[in-house]
């Protein structure tokens, strides 16, 4: 039997808007027969990777690259360096994400040659990831749950990527893991009984986001967020500017009552956000919004509900973390925001990403009936 040679593997920077239709096209056909996969919709990704428009590059630099064969994009990868990590860590290592690429090693080998290059050409001596583009937006490589949609600002994958990164010579870094959530009941009755003993003592306090005055609210959640999470693995704090634009894209999405905010002795002092599935509203609109989609995507905006929901923020500050009064926090927190959802009809919903060592969030979770359904991988690899 004859061979057919493959054509040759090239890979270019994206360098314009076309180039960046191009660069956002790829997944497309590599998710033709997957009904788990959920087009982004394009202006939104067009403003992640504007470089005006995303704050993230007021402290990073990044270069987009797409792979083409017999001139036909066939996979796409970004390297990128962020200052802020820099400062935080002096470790010299840059990042890779947006990673989606068919079954080919060559395509593979071809776009982390490319992207490692350009890390090296930085200076840098260790590349990790996938981020897409830092490590609080889309984090990780899907190497566990393929079988249902990612929840809002998670990623999805092909079950062979995990394989072809791993012939790249990248091995695990850290394992980020997404707790699902599927009954109507809430909390279990002994936790629901500590948070009435500890409300009853007038110290611990819960009150639902007042989306009036949005900013200084955000600026609450960050400030407890930035706090609670510094001792985190690789973790980088949110900027302001990130902060007023997290207000800006959140706002008309967040349900006030499912944002709620636990107090000790009037201190703000631990808050859980959860926010609806977007992903099941993008669903059949094949990433975009014009000419027809807007018929679809506009009742599901108006209605604000969807059938599941995720937490992507949550947070207890570090001096109430460790004893009673930090799970006390937590509960409360957890305890306001999953009735009301409930109550508008959620039925389940995600808790994510966390991290397989934080031991401490994953015994509450887990008492509370949630179990790992999705794990996603961040990979490394010494340059």
């Amino acid at each position: 039997m004859k061979e057919i040679a493959m054509a040759q593997v090239t890979v270019r920077p994206v360098l314009n808007k076309q180039d960046q239709i191009a660069f956002l096209r790829v997944p497309f056909p590599i998710y033709a027969a997957d009904k788990s996969w959920v087009a982004p919709l394009f202006l939104e990704r067009f403003d992640h990777l504007s470089t005006k428009k995303n704050p993230y590059f007021q402290h990073a630099k990044a270069q987009l690259f797409i792979a083409e064969q017999d001139g036909l994009p066939v996979g796409r990868i970004s390297a990128q360096v962020d200052q802020l990590h820099q400062d935080r860590y002096k470790d010299a290592t840059g990042q890779f994400g947006f990673l989606e690429a068919q079954n080919d090693p060559s395509i593979f080998a071809a776009l982390f040659k490319t992207a490692e290059d350009w890390l090296r050409s930085q200076n840098m001596k260790k590349s990790l990831g996938p981020f897409s583009f830092s490590i609080n937006d889309e984090s990780g490589l899907l190497i566990d749950g393929f079988e249902t949609i990612p929840n809002m600002m998670m990623g999805h994958g092909a079950p062979y990527y995990k394989m072809r990164v791993e012939e790249q010579g990248y091995h695990k870094a850290k394992d980020l893991l997404a707790y699902e959530f599927d009954n109507v009941k809430g909390l279990p009755p002994a936790m629901r009984k500590m948070v009435d003993r500890m409300m009853a003592s007038g110290d611990l306090t819960v009150r639902p986001l007042n989306k009036k005055v949005m900013n200084s609210e955000v600026a609450i959640i960050m400030d407890i967020f930035n706090d609670a999470w510094a001792d985190n693995w690789n973790f980088v704090p949110f900027t302001t500017a990130e902060v007023k634009a997290m207000a800006t894209n959140f706002k008309m999405l967040l349900d006030a009552k499912a944002v709620q905010f636990a107090y000790w002795k009037g201190e703000p002092a631990a808050f859980c956000l959860a926010i609806a599935n977007i992903n099941e509203w993008f669903q059949g609109l094949d990433g975009k919004i014009l000419p027809f989609g807007w018929a679809k995507l506009l009742p599901r905006v108006i209605s604000g509900k969807s059938r599941s929901v995720r937490v992507p923020l949550m947070g207890v500050k570090k001096k109430y973390q460790h004893g009673a009064i930090g799970a006390g926090l937590a509960l409360a927190a957890i305890r306001a925001s999953s009735d009301h959802v409930i109550s508008q009809g959620v039925t389940h919903g995600e808790y994510s990403w966390i991290l397989e060592d934080n031991t401490r969030v994953r015994h509450i979770l887990e008492s509370m009936g949630s179990r790992v359904y999705k794990t996603y991988r961040i990979y490394e690899k010494t340059l």
